[in-house]
């Protein structure tokens, strides 16, 4: 061990605990060679702090040029000045002899802020190799893998935190595929049956899958195992809002505040608390705070676009959207937000390229397929609208949306039986999830006076006669509409049984729609869930 350098690393660790990255750096200046050559151990501990706190000094002076900029535009091409500098010692070194697990991840961090995404994975790949235990760099490789097909090709050692990582992967950047995950923290529940990571990396698995119920249950006994934790209780918070359960969002936040205030888990539950409220103002406030503490905490640039929203700054909102697409490309969240503002100020070219993006991203989820269809139909492009609804309706529109919708198109290009097969299996979905509930919405009631008429002129008086009294029961112009269609069909049998005319009933057209099996319940629609709060 060299003396003279071991106690130059101790002080530059000093200072950047402190978060002095520049001093860190010049303390260092002279530890190293001259010329590049194979390092020794404490030589390689002295690079990595050196440059890590270059590029650290870097970073923040990026994040104080993004702010300073006005606009939107010019703030995203700002650049970290000391990558390139950093790449080239790195590599200087590299030739000459290898580098330790450390400097190899710091190396793929630089290549992947450059954008070369090949060069960075096959850093990050041999540092996990030699040293498998540091998390940041296993979550760095998850962030480079696009493709299911890219991991399944990396050459990855067998070690045991290795299911972790794939449930990372499926859990931030697969979300769809959330089941998958829960398998592979099946195994590691297995394995860490009291492990807190384990427990709210499954609460957050059931989150993505919209499974509320199970996602608070995990989450709770996450606090009982470990009361003073923040770390997933922003999920939490964002259960509670989904559910607007204002009593048990704000016990959090007063828990989240008594035990530490300015972390960034505790500011995102309070600007969901605040949002919950109405509080707009505040939320943004709390929100632009947790960004402050950690600039690249996806949830917060999300959330915070939708509070913009709230507050109709448009500007703004696409800002945050943007930043948050820049953080992570593969969270649709963003996406299907800037297709959401684009989609009201009537801009529909954007607003498809961005809703496309997103179905991309979610393929099985049905609420992406709408917002697409929506922007066909607004396009006059009727064919790609059914289409794109018929693909919502094949993955579990739960609310049925697509089925109202694609009779209303059918009826424009006059299908009428199409029509009519649609609304009945919308009504039968709403009959089946809302049992107790009779209250029809104003699509379903247009449905049911459609259907009424329809049977009725197929000469299915009994099934007309059916909707008709439940028009009634609305009461209304819907109900005086129904009075008259009854005395039609009255007058129809009466006229019918005259001439012994009237066939049976299930040889009517409406037998075959009658027949048609609903579809299976599915996941609820886009909400806070997503950290979407906008109505589509």
């Amino acid at each position: 061990m060299s003396l003279p350098a071991y106690p130059r690393i101790q002080l530059a660790k000093c200072y950047f605990d402190l978060r002095e990255y520049e001093r860190a750096a010049h303390a260092l200046s002279n530890v190293l060679p001259a010329q590049p050559r194979p390092l020794t151990a404490l030589e390689q501990h002295a690079l990595f702090l050196r440059l890590y706190a270059l590029f650290l000094a870097g970073e923040r002076r990026k994040e104080e040029e993004m702010h300073e900029h006005p606009d939107p535009a010019e703030s995203s091409r700002v650049e970290n000045q000391q990558l390139k500098d950093i790449l080239a010692e790195l590599e200087a070194y590299h030739t000459k002899g290898p580098l330790d697990a450390f400097n190899l991840y710091l190396m793929g961090v630089v290549l992947r802020e450059l954008g070369r995404d090949d060069e960075a994975r096959a850093r990050l790949v041999e540092s996990v190799t030699l040293f498998p235990l540091n998390w940041s760099a296993w979550k760095l490789l998850a962030l480079l893998c696009p493709e299911t097909s890219i991991v399944a090709s990396l050459s990855l050692p067998n070690h045991w935190i290795l299911p972790f990582f794939f449930a990372e992967v499926l859990l931030e950047y697969y979300q769809h595929e959330s089941d998958q995950a829960l398998e592979q923290l099946a195994i590691l529940r297995e394995r860490f049956p009291k492990s807190t990571a384990v427990k709210a990396a499954t609460a957050l698995a059931y989150y993505n899958l919209r499974d509320f119920d199970q996602a608070v249950v995990e989450l709770e006994e996450l606090r009982e195992m470990d009361p003073y934790r923040l770390e997933g209780m922003d999920v939490l918070s964002n259960v509670l809002y989904v559910r607007e359960d204002r009593a048990a969002l704000a016990k959090l936040a007063h828990h989240a505040i008594k035990l530490d205030k300015f972390r960034v888990q505790t500011c995102n539950i309070l600007g969901n608390y605040y949002s919950l409220r109405g509080d707009h103002v505040k939320a943004v406030t709390w929100f632009k705070r947790a960004l402050r503490l950690c600039p690249s905490f996806l949830s917060a640039w999300t959330l915070l676009g939708h509070e913009y929203v709230e507050l109709h700054n448009a500007t703004a909102a696409i800002q945050a959207y943007r930043r948050a697409c820049d953080i992570n490309p593969r969270d649709y969240r963003a996406w299907y937000g800037l297709g959401q503002l684009y989609e009201m100020n009537s801009q529909h070219h954007y607003a498809l390229f961005y809703y496309q993006k997103a179905a991309d991203l979610r393929p099985y989820d049905a609420r992406m397929w709408c917002a697409v269809a929506t922007v066909y139909k607004a396009l006059k492009e009727t064919d790609k609208a059914i289409k794109c609804y018929e693909r919502a309706e094949a993955n579990n529109d739960e609310e049925g949306i697509a089925l109202i919708e694609l009779a209303k198109l059918y009826r424009e290009l006059g299908h009428e039986e199409k029509a009519a097969q649609h609304y009945a299996r919308a009504l039968a979905k709403h009959d089946e999830l809302a049992a107790s509930d009779k209250t029809l919405s104003a699509e379903l009631l247009e449905g049911v006076q459609f259907l009424a008429a329809w049977h009725k002129n197929n000469g299915d008086f009994a099934q007309a006669e059916d909707l008709c009294t439940r028009l009634l029961e609305v009461g209304g112009r819907p109900g005086e509409e129904a009075k008259s269609l009854l005395l039609e069909i009255r007058g129809l049998r009466a006229a019918a049984a005259a001439a012994n005319t009237v066939s049976p009933a299930g040889s009517s057209p409406a037998a075959a729609i009658l027949s048609v099996a609903p579809p299976s319940a599915s996941p609820t629609p886009l909400s806070r869930t997503d950290h979407s709060r906008m109505s589509s």
